[in-house]
């Protein structure tokens, strides 16, 4: 992989190609005319033209493949089959990243004839440079390509190498994991307005309070259990709220909603 700016692109330009293309724009110092992404939908290839100045679409994934460096594969994997058919040539120095749910670096690689194979799973937050993000790389991937790779990933967020057996686990965890914080966000402000907030403080307030909650998590190192135990005091607000959440088996719950998320990943890989 060389060392001046690559060039990417995308099989696929739909949210989370064009969230993983804001950040590298914004974050990742890649100028949005090295960005070039394919979608057989015309409203997929002018959303993205639209919000990734300079980056150009098509209807060719070949065309992609030969204008780009590092090619990431951000097609749904029930048609990764259907787009891999589309490619007759894969030049040596292409670098694949696939953003898929489920599909095996072993199965990629079977689809696309290439020794060059990272697996990676992100999640939508990278649109606004807070991903939570963990990747794997195949037999034959450079150190150089592993590399580039962390580079264009942090840019999104944190960025995480796991082997690869632990990437339907990221899947559940913090590739779906985006859905159930809305959800706690949507329910907490809800309860705001429930009790005379206005809907607009209460959502404000409920999302601040994630995220802030988050950040007390990543910059202090305490365990969650310990900062919460100094919230609750004794006898207080907090310790009754917590009583109604273990009561409803809120814990149960969020650990079943991941077990279900990756074990459908896993599902998908055996499609």
């Amino acid at each position: 992989m060389s060392s001046e700016i690559p060039r990417i692109g995308f099989l696929g330009a739909g949210q989370m190609a064009l969230a993983m293309a804001h950040g590298f724009v914004t974050n990742g110092g890649i100028p949005g005319g090295q960005i070039v992404a394919s979608d057989p939908f015309p409203e997929a290839r002018t959303r993205f033209e639209n919000q990734i100045s300079g980056a150009k679409t098509t209807t060719s994934n070949q065309t992609v493949v030969d204008q780009s460096d590092v090619v990431f594969l951000a097609v749904k994997p029930q048609m990764m089959a259907e787009a891999a058919a589309t490619i007759n040539d894969i030049p040596d120095s292409c670098l694949f990243v696939s953003i898929a749910a489920g599909l095996s670096i072993t199965k990629l690689k079977e689809l696309f004839p290439t020794k060059r194979m990272i697996r990676v799973m992100p999640n939508t937050p990278c649109l606004v440079g807070m991903s939570a993000c963990a990747f794997s790389a195949g037999e034959g991937v450079e150190a150089a390509d592993i590399d580039v790779t962390q580079k264009l990933l942090n840019a999104t967020g944190l960025a995480l190498q796991v082997p690869e057996k632990q990437l339907d686990a990221v899947t559940g965890l913090s590739g779906s994991g985006p859905a159930f914080i809305y959800i706690l966000i949507e329910a907490m402000s809800d309860a705001g307005v429930r009790e005379g907030l206005p809907r607009g403080i209460a959502l404000q307030l409920a999302a601040q309070t994630v995220k802030g909650a988050a950040e007390m998590v990543l910059a202090t190192g305490e365990h969650p259990g310990v900062l919460k135990d100094k919230v609750a005091s004794p006898g207080g607000t907090t310790i009754a709220g917590i009583h109604e959440l273990e009561k409803k088996g809120f814990r149960g719950a969020i650990i079943d909603a991941i077990s279900a998320a990756a074990g459908r990943s896993r599902e998908l890989g055996l499609d």
